[in-house]
């Protein structure tokens, strides 16, 4: 417990870092630059291996150590980011000098963002539980589920950053009163975030044995861990799916909505899920059987509730242009 408030209480420091380079990259992704931001997260990255193996190799700093190599890893990308954009012509070019709150678009960021950034809460809670239900199974248990979790981190973020265009892509004709791309820029985010899920799942479970024993070599931990992967990670597509389609929703302008519908399908459920089924058949595959349901139930719901404000979108503009008609 020591090292681990350590390690967060030097972490934690480091989050407006961290913010800054969020918020800078999704500027510049947000205009199809897509390549500097990576750039700037490798640079980060190897930082963040390199001073992690001189604080604590060489200078034996242990646990803080780790931290304090993340946060200036941080630091350094936050930096380039900033640079990048000071230097960035056009519409996105940052002056530092200009800086200052805009009531208008921070009420409408909150408004946004703020119902996104619960759902994240409430997704973590619910893993809580779920991992509470975990350990109930014993150590090895643990770490089965614990090495499986990073593969399927892999995973996920592979589907994330096309869930992440969907919302770019939708809130760009939006902007631009193209309702009639929202269909086919969703279809197009589908079809890639299951095909990027479906290969990245196959890679890893075909390689599972392997893979899980760079974490731990013990068959047991290892038989705990392939148990978890079949259960979620061959089904991870459908998360993707669930996930391009709250993009495209946000991408509309509509943040509550999926983010309740998120919450009841994948936190609500999972926790119901518990306290029931698995509570009557108390077996370490049950547990994982809550993921791919709590997806597909909150995928079928995002799903109407897209082609619902699709189709109001669409139905209104028409509605505009025949009054214009009218009045010409």
């Amino acid at each position: 417990i020591d090292h681990a408030a350590l390690y967060l209480r030097i972490y934690f420091a480091g989050l407006p870092m961290l913010m800054i380079y969020n918020f800078g990259a999704s500027i510049l992704r947000a205009i199809g630059d897509t390549r500097r931001p990576l750039y700037f997260l490798i640079i980060s990255g190897a930082i963040n291996v390199a001073l992690n193996l001189l604080f604590v190799i060489k200078f034996k700093m242990g646990v803080a150590g780790v931290a304090y190599g993340t946060v200036i890893s941080q630091a350094v990308s936050a930096a380039l980011i900033v640079l990048c954009l000071t230097h960035t012509n056009g519409s996105c070019h940052l002056y530092l000098t200009k800086l200052r709150i805009y009531p208008g678009k921070l009420l409408e960021m909150i408004r946004v963002g703020i119902p996104a950034g619960v759902q994240s809460c409430l997704f973590s809670i619910s893993n809580v539980l779920i991992q509470s239900s975990v350990n109930t199974f014993g150590s090895m248990a643990m770490a089965g589920s614990s090495a499986a979790g990073n593969l399927e981190g892999f995973i996920y973020i592979s589907m994330n950053s096309v869930s992440q265009s969907s919302l770019s892509f939708t809130s760009q004709n939006v902007g631009a009163k193209k309702y009639d791309r929202i269909g086919r820029v969703n279809a197009c985010c589908n079809i890639l975030v299951a095909a990027v899920g479906i290969v990245a799942s196959a890679a890893v479970l075909l390689f599972r044995m392997q893979l899980l024993s760079l974490y731990n070599s013990d068959p047991a931990v290892i038989a705990f861990g392939e148990e978890r992967l079949w259960w979620i990670a061959a089904p991870y597509f459908i998360c993707g799916i669930m996930e391009v389609f709250t993009g495209s929703l946000r991408g509309m302008g509509k943040s509550l909505a999926p983010t309740l519908i998120t919450i009841f399908g994948v936190c609500v459920l999972r926790i119901v899920w518990l306290s029931t089924a698995f509570e009557s058949y108390r077996t370490f595959a049950s547990i994982f059987v809550s993921y791919p349901l709590s997806w597909l139930v909150t995928m079928l719901l995002l799903m109407a509730m897209y082609f619902i404000v699709k189709n109001k979108l669409i139905r209104s503009q028409k509605e505009e242009l025949a009054r214009g008609d009218i009045s010409a």
